[in-house]
Parts: C-alpha cells; structure tokens; sequence
C-alpha cells in the first residue's frame, strides 16, 4: 500500500514501473515533470538512462510534445533498445499547457510503428501518458 503523502512512488507503480527495471528517458527539456523523474529513479533503484544509451531496457519515457518532429520515427528509435516485454510510455503536456498533442494524433502513428496503445492516465499535474506495447502475436 502507498502512503498517501508518497503521490510520486504512486505515479511509478502507476506505469508500472518495478525495482531494478531499466527505464530510459528520450526527449528530457526543462519542462518535464522532475517528481515523476525522482520517484521513478528512486522505485529502480538508480538514474534514468539518457537517449543515447546503448542498453536493453524495460521502460523508454518518450517526452513528447507538439513541434518535436515525426512521433513515428522518435517511437521507432526508442523501440531499438527496448526488450521484446518492454513499454513505452509517451508523454505529452495535458491539454491546454504549451506543447499539447491531440491523443487521436498518438493514436494515429501507433499502428503505423507497429504497436498497441494499451492505456492513457494523468502523470503529474502538466502530463498526460499514453502505454504503448508490441502486440502479443508480434512478441518474440
């Protein structure tokens, strides 16, 4: 059970996150919300990998928000290090804050890359989270 004071590790368990998961982070700027990033980091046990990280991992935090560029091709490369299980949750500012993306264009790119989008919560007061997975048939 959670303390109700421990709001951030409940954001964690939230996305599933579990200790000694690897997670990396893709698409880290000032704005991201740092009490998701801390309460993650402290359920693993450890920092969040940066972009450039050459590791398999179980989670990518993909922060996203409009005017990044092709949300296809960023959720492609955050599935190369990704494990066969893993998930990627894409993040994006919460409607009406700067940056906001339309969920129907998340759910547009997701079939296109090769995905599910399983789930959509509220992570933090600014963001908003999409879960996305392989399909089960597609899993190695």
């Amino acid at each position: 059970m959670v303390a109700a004071g421990d709001a951030g590790s409940s954001v964690a368990e939230t996305l599933g996150i579990k200790p000694d998961m690897v997670v990396q982070e893709i698409g880290w700027d000032e704005d991201v919300d740092q009490d998701v990033r801390e309460a993650i980091e402290e359920r693993i046990g450890g920092e969040l990998l940066d972009e450039d990280a050459q590791e398999v991992v179980d989670v990518v935090l993909l922060w996203w928000r409009d005017g990044d560029g092709d949300l296809g091709d960023a959720i492609v490369d955050a599935r190369v290090s990704l494990d066969d299980e893993g998930v990627i949750w894409v993040l994006t500012p919460k409607t009406g804050r700067p940056g906001h993306v339309e969920p129907a264009d998340i759910a547009e790119v997701v079939p296109t890359v090769g995905l599910s989008q399983t789930s959509t919560l509220n992570v933090g007061p600014a963001w908003a989270g999409s879960r996305m997975v392989s399909p089960k048939n597609a899993r190695r």
